[in-house]
């Protein structure tokens, strides 16, 4: 079992202290939460969100000292509009210890396993969507010099009803050898057949790999899920050390996530949604503006996998990457789809040189 890169105790230790960033105690400050007031008095929901300005960034938590973050919940009252893709539109970014460079930076949606600007249900370990887009991360994100969460909208208007919550814990000190956590998207919008998409590169040094993201447009007919997952470890180059055996395969299912092998019943696709893994997306109707306005469009597809029971460790470097195959009757051929991709990582020191993250048109879905 994986264990938390800053184990938190049931008994608090010298110095720790539970606290908690809203929009209405924006410093997390002790004792100063509810203090806004509304037309029901003081303290009664006086600021319970915030308006975010098109192309701003909005700082939502900037943290002094040692601590983790424990819990993020985020929720917006727009996903969909007329005008934009708001979950793709929205790119979330988390800075440790002063850095200049985020060490996550990954659309708002992505980020909590809900791909292509859509929403899905979600329960599992360390990513809960609930009803309705209630998204919530459990990921341990611990620093030692300071903390600062940021969310940039990319929206062509501003957008009122942005909801969050950031529960941290303080601590006197953080063990020098404590890792950071680490995420990053990808996005290949046409594959190239035969090229794989790469889900993490420029990596060095030492950590565990914990979890995996996949948002997959389907541009082709049949099935497009025999793709392998590869993870390249310490100085490998031309074959990697670990290599699955499908997609659906790494997402913890089997059979293209049919409810049964037919030749004679139409199988049906069916969604899952589990601790360490699942499938919560498949969509084959755009009805981002409305039932009246749905429309068919090319399956959308998200499945995710928790690294966080088997994590995948390397000491100097690490490449993943990810297969496009599909097959129609035995056959297995090269696919050309839209593929997107979530890395979680934690790492200790080493460097990270990421790509740069596409603007809104690069992240726009199909």
């Amino acid at each position: 079992m994986f264990t938390q890169p800053f184990p938190l105790p049931l008994v608090p230790t010298h110095g720790m202290a539970s606290r908690s960033i809203t929009a209405e105690n924006p410093q997390g400050a002790k004792g100063a939460g509810g203090r806004a007031a509304s037309e029901l008095g003081p303290g009664r929901k006086g600021r319970p969100c915030l308006t975010l300005p098109a192309g701003e960034t909005t700082v939502l938590a900037d943290i002094p000292g040692a601590g983790v973050i424990t819990h993020v919940w985020i929720t917006c009252a727009a996903h969909t509009d007329a005008v934009g893709f708001v979950l793709r539109d929205l790119v979330l970014r988390a800075y440790w210890d002063g850095a200049e460079a985020p060490a996550v930076e990954v659309p708002l949606g992505d980020f909590f396993c809900n791909g292509n600007g859509a929403r899905a249900l979600v329960t599992s370990q360390p990513v809960v969507v609930a009803p309705t887009a209630g998204m919530n991360a459990y990921w341990q994100m611990p620093f030692a010099e300071g903390a600062r969460i940021t969310v940039t909208s990319e929206h062509p208007v501003d957008l009122t009803g942005f909801f969050f919550q950031i529960d941290y814990v303080t601590v006197p000190q953080l063990p020098a050898d404590t890792p950071r956590f680490h995420a990053q998207w990808r996005r290949t919008p046409t594959t190239e057949r035969g090229v794989d998409h790469v889900l993490l590169d420029g990596v060095r040094g030492s950590g565990a790999y914990v979890g995996t993201f996949l948002s997959i447009v389907a541009l082709e007919r049949y099935w497009w899920g025999e793709g392998e997952v590869k993870f390249y470890l310490d100085g490998d180059t031309d074959h990697p050390t670990i290599c699955g055996t499908g997609t659906e395969d790494y997402a913890g299912g089997a059979w293209a996530f049919q409810d049964r092998l037919s030749t004679e019943v139409e199988p049906r696709v069916l969604t899952f949604s589990a601790p360490y893994f699942g499938y919560p997306q498949y969509e084959t109707r755009d009805a981002s503006r409305g039932a009246p306005y749905a429309t068919a469009t090319a399956p959308h597809h998200g499945l995710y996998r928790w690294h966080l029971p088997d994590p995948v460790y390397f000491t100097e470097d690490i490449r993943v990457t990810l297969q496009q195959i599909g097959q129609v009757g035995t056959g297995l051929f090269e696919r050309s789809d839209d593929v997107a991709s979530v890395a979680y990582w934690y790492q200790r020191g080493g460097s990270v040189t990421p790509p740069p993250l596409p603007g809104r048109e690069g992240r726009r879905p199909r």
